[in-house]
């Protein structure tokens, strides 16, 4: 099933004009998940991609917090405290961190990739917690952003960084879907079906897994940048294996098939651990296993399987 570009570039601009009025609607602390959730999920996206040639990585959390990381220190003692910039630092500091990982992991499969990457996020969280200058294990506070040269008032902030979560996601999920219909983005899907094949066409493995790895860390490192902007806090957690399973976590809930399903997935995540954590301290995990184990057992293919096999039914000719 292949989708043309312009229709793709349509449909994610009219998401996000329906999602920025949503958020005229919403209450604060609604917004403030919302934006967990897109930021969390723009995290979980790099980990579908990955997941589009068959491995996936346990070490997300990783560029989550180099992304994070980079861009508190950029805003802390460099002065850049733009929004949108703050994105980049993020992005682009997370890819960077990555580069030389990327062509050692696309040499590895299955358990030993994810096990790799899981180990390369565990001894930046080492780092982390020792290095007292980054705050060690408490870490550090990063004022409020700006944007566009304005401060952002206490009570807009909310809602302004939703709307920046809102653009930056949906570019992002956009082109995203462009990459995921384009050639290099099907021979993903080949790599995942026959990886003996693909090399036998003369397209390389291991430099489209490299490449969707690099890919994967931009989207965690622009993710770790929202994340921080709403908290106003980073700390190494960022990038303990606990936040890494997370990722993995709604990665494997939505699927491989939609981009859309991942911050479905993610929203689902955030609002039972909201409301589980006030009203049954410490259950959320049980809650979201049960979920996870329902949708494993119905939905093997994740959430967007629900539309997306509909979708492919009726573009099939009879």
């Amino acid at each position: 099933m292949h989708t043309s570009p312009l229709k793709t570039l349509r449909m994610g601009a009219l998401l996000v004009v329906v999602f920025l009025l949503a958020g005229l609607a919403m209450p604060k602390w609604l917004l403030f998940l919302s934006t967990m959730a897109l930021s969390h999920g723009l995290v979980s996206l790099g980990i579908v991609i990955q997941m589009r040639s068959d491995v996936v990585s346990f070490g997300q959390g990783f560029v989550f917090a180099a992304g994070g990381y980079a861009t508190a220190l950029a805003a802390n003692h460099l002065g850049v405290t733009d929004a949108i910039l703050m994105v980049l630092v993020g992005g682009f500091a997370a890819t960077l961190c990555t580069l030389p990982f990327a062509p050692l992991l696309s040499r590895y499969r299955g358990i030993f990739f994810a096990m790799l990457t899981l180990a390369i996020s565990m001894v930046l969280y080492g780092i982390l917690v020792k290095t007292e200058s980054l705050g060690g294990s408490d870490g550090f506070n990063v004022s409020r952003p700006t944007l566009f040269g304005h401060a952002i008032e206490a009570g807009e902030s909310n809602w302004l960084l939703y709307n920046l979560a809102v653009v930056v996601v949906g570019i992002i999920a956009t082109l995203a879907r462009i990459y995921a219909d384009s050639v290099r983005g099907l021979v993903s899907l080949a790599i995942r079906e026959n990886e003996l094949r693909v090399e036998y066409l003369g397209a390389s493995v291991s430099q489209s897994i490299a490449f969707n790895f690099l890919i994967a860390a931009f989207m965690g490192g622009a993710g770790g940048a929202l994340t921080l902007m709403s908290l106003g806090h980073i700390d190494p957690n960022f990038s303990y294996w606990t936040t890494s399973g997370e990722f993995v976590f709604v990665a494997i809930l939505a699927g491989h098939q939609s981009m859309l399903a991942v911050f479905l997935g993610s929203f689902v995540v955030e609002v039972v651990r909201s409301f589980s954590n006030l009203y049954f301290p410490n259950t959320w995990q049980l809650a979201m296993g049960l979920f996870l184990l329902v949708v494993i057992r119905f939905l093997p293919r994740g959430l967007g399987s629900l539309w997306m096999d509909k979708r492919a039914k009726k573009e099939t000719p009879p």
